[in-house]
């Protein structure tokens, strides 16, 4: 499963790292092997050859603007570039890989007890179609939860060089909390104040790599203008006393791992 060794040392270092700054970047993680069975799961998946019940499809904009994204078309035939796909710990392969021994010792470092993932999700950016992404945080009310999580796990399953849309992130832009009450895309003026676009630091990464992200931490992604598309696993694990507080629908039910 693993290319090599993770050190409890570098371990370590990469979780204080994430503490201080938000993030923290883990390189040669996953084996070839392993890649090249995500890759090819992920493909029969978007393509609908492997199918399973409540997955959720979000096609990208034509545009490439993330404006002119979509919501609530779902699945739309198996010719479709789709931004995002979720609910991936229904399949065994995806299931397997975000409960890895590597990942348990992270998980385990930030989340003590018992545990339950809010999203197992694909995010692609096809060749030369991948749209931007401005900066975020993945918390706050638009998330509908009784608290916050910390922790995102995040996995190249292509190369991700700056011209394919690497992540970029704000460092240490967590550590104030949420920005806005709502979440999700911080507010222009709040960009501005904290001059966010002059401190961006591109994340390339390799496939194969691991980020660890922080959900308050500010993080975006430009563009795919390469010729290859650049595909990226990441799982959001939390505290299982953490509940849904959704009122216009029935409560979800978050998946458990590491109990």
């Amino acid at each position: 499963m693993f290319r090599r060794e993770v050190p409890d040392a570098e371990l370590a270092a990469a979780l204080a790292h994430y503490r201080a700054e938000g993030w923290a970047h883990l390189p040669s993680v996953a084996s070839e092997e392993t890649l090249a069975a995500l890759r090819a799961r992920a493909e029969d998946i978007a393509t609908g050859r492997v199918t399973y019940p409540g997955m959720f499809f979000q096609p990208d904009a034509p545009s490439g603007r993330y404006t002119d994204l979509a919501f609530g078309e779902g699945w739309t035939g198996a010719d479709t570039n789709y931004r995002k796909i979720e609910k991936l710990e229904l399949d065994p392969l995806f299931h397997a890989w975000l409960q890895n021994p590597v990942f348990a010792r992270i998980v385990r470092a930030v989340l003590p007890g018992d545990v339950t993932i809010y999203r197992a999700v694909i995010f692609s950016k096809a060749a030369r179609v991948g749209s931007d992404l401005p900066w975020h945080q993945d918390a706050g009310r638009f998330w509908g939860l009784s608290r916050d999580p910390e922790l995102q796990i995040w996995t190249a399953l292509d190369d991700a060089p700056a011209a394919a849309g690497c992540l970029e992130v704000c460092p240490g832009s967590h550590r104030p909390g949420l920005a806005s009450p709502l979440g999700g895309v911080v507010p222009k003026e709040k960009v501005s104040s904290a001059d966010a676009d002059s401190r961006a630091l591109p994340i390339p990464a390799r496939a194969g790599d691991v980020v660890l992200i922080h959900n308050h931490l500010w993080h975006r992604s430009g563009p795919n203008t390469t010729d290859r598309p650049r595909r990226g696993f990441t799982v959001c694990y939390m505290d299982a006393a953490t509940r849904c507080t959704r009122t216009k629908r029935a409560p979800r039910a978050f998946f458990p791992v590491f109990r």
